[in-house]
């Protein structure tokens, strides 16, 4: 991982009312800068979300300071199917990134908290650092059209809480040839996860628990925790 800048950088926010109705902020980082401190204030239900752009390959880090104990921050990846970071694990985050795109942090109150119209004084620290793993050009290798992803096929792909083995649709944005790829494994129920390969090794994913990965012949077996399983071909990853 690489390390994360001490010096603190001024911050540009533009402010955006989400459909949602969060309030919605896209951080911009100084020139030359690679992090930023960002205080405000929560009151009630007044959910923030910082929008932060970042690459795959890319270390993001954030540390929240708050004065209300039920002040917390999620991380939401780009395509927010499921929380990369739930705040009630703690308040520090650090980890590199499966794929490129706009990563929300979500700051919070707790339920209990925001029904009770309380608030809290924050400061956020929101750092991203390290040189983004490039997708290779559709020069290169080409596209499937109309989309970021270079191929696909159907794997096998298994959850603990349903041992029923289904087969779910992976794109790969592959980023050279040397094994190092985002895949994104779709599951029929709408579900996706992102799982980043450097040089044919799994190194990360978009879940919030560690994932492993074990060869098999031409196969990479990447389980994320105990509840996750896939089976993922080398000529996914590799292409030719």
């Amino acid at each position: 991982m690489v390390a994360v800048l001490n010096l603190v950088y001024p911050v540009d926010l533009t402010s955006a009312a989400t459909v949602s109705g969060i309030r919605s902020e896209q951080v911009r980082f100084s020139p030359g800068a690679s992090s930023a401190v960002i205080k405000g204030t929560l009151k009630g239900d007044g959910d923030v979300d910082y929008v932060v752009p970042a690459g795959a390959g890319q270390t993001l880090a954030v540390t929240l300071k708050k004065t209300n104990p039920q002040n917390y921050f999620n991380i939401i990846p780009p395509d927010g199917s499921m929380a990369l970071f739930v705040g009630q694990s703690g308040n520090d985050f650090k980890g590199v990134l499966p794929g490129d795109g706009n990563y929300t942090v979500r700051v919070y109150l707790m339920r209990p908290a925001a029904r009770r119209n309380e608030t809290s004084n924050y400061t956020l620290t929101v750092s991203v650092t390290g040189k983004p793993l490039k997708a290779t050009p559709a020069s290169k290798d080409a596209l499937i059209p109309g989309t970021p992803f270079h191929a696909s096929t159907s794997i096998v792909c298994e959850l603990s809480i349903d041992p029923k083995i289904r087969n779910c649709e992976a794109f790969v944005i592959r980023r050279g040839f040397d094994g190092t790829a985002t895949v994104v494994a779709h599951w029929p129920d709408g579900m996706k996860r992102s799982i980043l390969f450097v040089k044919g090794r799994p190194v990360t994913s978009d879940a919030q628990t560690l994932l492993t990965g074990t060869k098999k012949g031409r196969l990479t077996i990447v389980s994320i925790g105990t509840d996750e399983r896939y089976e993922i071909p080398d000529e996914l990853i590799f292409g030719g």
